[in-house]
């Protein structure tokens, strides 16, 4: 029991940073004002024609796109899903309160890249410890199972939709939403591997030393 209480408690801790990572690294890509991610584009579209902030957006999101989740795949997220949108929701609109748009065009493409590594690499933190994928993975899951197509074909559809939608709304494509489009994906796989590495050796040294004593 002591045993899973401290995997328990250090997997949590993990999945924790990872959102605050992430949200720090969506954060200077929206302030770096030179092209949002998809999903961001639509949240800052939303903002701009309806009001409310882009985290709120996100979680309101995150909330429509787990109901769809779960009436097609007919199964409840686990309990990281709904704190994945919670959570990012929060951590996102603190990042953008304390963060400002730089004036000059080379601080904004170096804040941009920044950015895109940081969000990457929180990705990478949260899903390793494996406590439950985002509302948007969640939907892309279902999807795919329920059509029996690739996940990739659907993460495709469903990044092109969210992407016109909030363009048509206003939000913001340019530069930035191309190199994100083209660079996250690599920057993630390159990162869950290291992160996903880290965290079992640290969960098998807990192990290891918890049966010493």
């Amino acid at each position: 029991m002591q045993e899973n209480s401290h995997h328990r408690m250090f997997r949590w801790s993990v999945f924790f940073i990872g959102l605050l990572v992430m949200s720090f690294g969506i954060a200077l890509i929206i302030r770096a004002d030179l092209g949002s991610a998809p999903w961001d584009v639509l949240h800052i579209g939303l903002t701009e024609k309806v009001g409310l902030t882009v985290g709120t957006w996100t979680i309101i999101m995150g909330f429509i796109l787990l109901l769809i989740a779960t009436l097609i795949s007919k199964e409840l997220p686990k309990l990281g899903a709904f704190l994945n949108m919670i959570f990012v929701g929060i951590f996102v609109d603190f990042f953008l309160f304390i963060l400002q748009t730089p004036d000059y065009l080379l601080v904004k493409g170096i804040m941009l890249v920044i950015g895109i590594l940081i969000m990457g690499l929180g990705i990478g933190i949260y899903i390793s410890p494996k406590c439950g994928v985002g509302p948007r993975d969640s939907l892309m899951l279902a999807v795919s199972q329920k059509l029996g197509t690739t996940v990739a074909r659907v993460r495709i559809f469903m990044e092109v939709t969210v992407l016109v939608v909030g363009w048509i709304l206003g939000g913001p494509v340019f530069i930035g939403t191309i190199l994100f489009s083209v660079t996250i994906g690599h920057v993630t796989g390159i990162a869950l591997v290291w992160c996903q590495h880290w965290t079992d050796r640290r969960m098998e040294r807990g192990v290891k030393v918890e049966n010493i004593h």
